[in-house]
C-alpha cells in the first residue's frame, strides 16, 4: 500500500506540475513518467494486491511489489529503463497471479481479468521497447476496463443472468482486439476500439445491479451512484474515439485519458474501497454519507474540464478543473483515512 499511495501523490505532483503550478516536488522527470506512475503504479498496484490477497499465497504479492517497486524507482534518480523493466515485471507477475485463481476457479470472470492484465503487460512492455505513452493509452484503458468489468461479473453475477459469462467473455476479446489493432493501424483501430468499448460499457450499465441498487439507501446507493457515473464517463471515452480515430495529444486525447482513469477509474475505486480495502488491509471501512463530497467534486470537476475546458474551450476552465480533480482525489484519501480510523475506535467502543 505504501509504494501506491507514494505513486499516487507523486502522479498528482506531476499533475501540478503539467498544469504550470506550485508543487511540492519540482523535478523534470514527474511529467515524463506522470502517467505510468499513475495507472500501473498507483492502480495497478492495488489492482495486483487484491489478487494476492484473494490467492493467498507469498508468491502473488510478487506483482504488487514488482509494480510499487516500479513506480518508485520511476521517481528515482536511476535510469528510467530500471523502473519500466519492474513495471513489465510486475505485470507478467500479475498474468500468473492468474492462472491459480482460474485453476481454482474456471469462470469467465477471471478470464476477463486475465485479459486485462494481459493488455498490461503489453503496455508495459511497449513502453520499456520506447514507444510513447499516448501511442500505447489504448493498452492502459483496456487493462483497467477489463479489469473492472471482470470484478463487477464476479460480484454482480446473479443479477446479471446466466448469460453474462459468455457475453462477457466476448466483448473482451473484442476491445483486446481492438486495442492491438490500434496500435497497427490506429485511426481504423481507434475507431474500432471506441466502438468495441460502447458495446461493453453500454452492456455493463444495462445488466448491472446498480441500477437497480441506486434506488437504496446507505452504502448500496453510494456505490451504485459511483458505478453508473464512472460508465458514463467511460462511454465519453468511447464516444472520443468513435468520431475521432487515433487521438495523441490536444483536447481528444485529455478527455479520452481523464474520462477513464478519472471519471471511470477512479470513480470504481470509490465505488469497491468500503469493500475492498477491509479484506487487503484486515480493518472495517464503515460508510458515511460524507463519501459522497469526493464524488461530487470529482465528476463537477471533470464537467469543468472537460466539457467547459476541452470541448468549449473556455479560458482557465481546463485548468480549473484540473485543480479540482486533484482536489477530489485528496478528499477522497483523506475521508478514506479518516473512515478507517474512526470505524476502528467505533468497533473498540461497541
Amino acid at each position: 500500500m505504501a509504494p501506491a499511495g507514494i505513486a499516487l501523490l507523486a502522479g498528482l505532483d506531476a499533475a501540478l506540475l503539467l498544469l504550470d503550478l506550485p508543487a511540492p516536488v519540482t523535478t523534470d522527470r514527474l511529467p515524463l513518467v506522470h502517467g505510468m506512475v499513475l495507472v500501473l503504479g498507483f492502480v495497478g498496484t492495488l489492482i495486483a494486491l487484491e489478487r494476492a490477497v484473494a490467492l493467498g499465497v507469498r508468491w502473488g504479492f510478487t506483482a504488487p511489489s514488482l509494480l510499487g517497486a516500479g513506480a518508485l524507482l520511476l521517481l528515482a534518480p536511476v535510469p528510467l529503463a530500471v523502473g519500466r523493466l519492474l513495471l513489465l515485471g510486475g505485470a507478467v507477475a500479475l498474468v500468473a497471479v492468474y492462472v491459480p485463481l482460474w485453476r481454482r476457479q474456471a469462470d469467465e470472470a477471471v478470464l476477463v481479468q486475465t485479459l486485462g492484465a494481459v493488455l498490461a503487460a503489453g503496455a508495459a512492455a511497449l513502453w520499456l521497447g520506447g514507444v510513447a505513452v499516448p501511442i500505447l493509452l489504448p493498452w492502459l484503458v483496456g487493462f483497467v476496463v477489463l479489469t473492472i468489468a471482470g470484478e463487477r461479473l464476479e460480484l454482480a453475477r446473479l443479477a446479471m443472468g446466466p448469460s453474462a459469462g459468455p457475453t462477457l467473455v466476448l466483448l473482451a476479446v473484442a476491445v483486446a482486439a481492438a486495442t492491438a489493432a490500434s496500435l497497427l493501424v490506429p485511426d481504423a483501430g481507434s475507431i474500432a476500439l471506441g466502438a468495441t468499448l460502447a458495446a461493453l460499457v453500454a452492456w455493463l450499465a444495462t445488466h448491472d445491479v446498480a441500477r437497480h441498487t441506486v434506488r437504496a439507501a446507505g452504502l448500496p446507493r453510494y456505490m451504485a451512484v459511483c458505478m453508473l457515473a464512472g460508465y458514463a464517463w467511460a462511454a465519453v471515452a468511447a464516444a472520443t474515439w468513435l468520431t475521432s480515430g487515433a487521438v495523441h495529444d490536444g483536447a481528444s486525447y485529455d478527455a479520452v485519458v481523464h474520462a477513464v482513469f478519472l471519471g471511470f477509474t477512479l470513480s470504481m475505486v470509490m465505488a469497491h474501497a468500503p469493500v475492498i480495502l477491509p479484506v487487503v488491509l484486515g480493518r472495517t471501512l464503515t460508510f458515511h454519507p460524507a463519501l459522497y463530497a469526493p464524488v461530487v467534486l470529482l465528476h463537477a470537476s471533470l464537467v469543468v474540464r472537460l466539457w467547459l475546458g476541452d470541448a468549449l474551450d473556455l479560458p482557465h476552465a481546463w485548468r480549473a478543473g484540473a485543480v479540482l480533480n486533484i482536489a477530489a482525489v485528496l478528499l477522497f484519501a483523506g475521508l478514506t483515512a479518516w473512515r478507517v480510523a474512526t470505524s476502528r475506535r467505533e468497533g473498540a467502543v461497541r
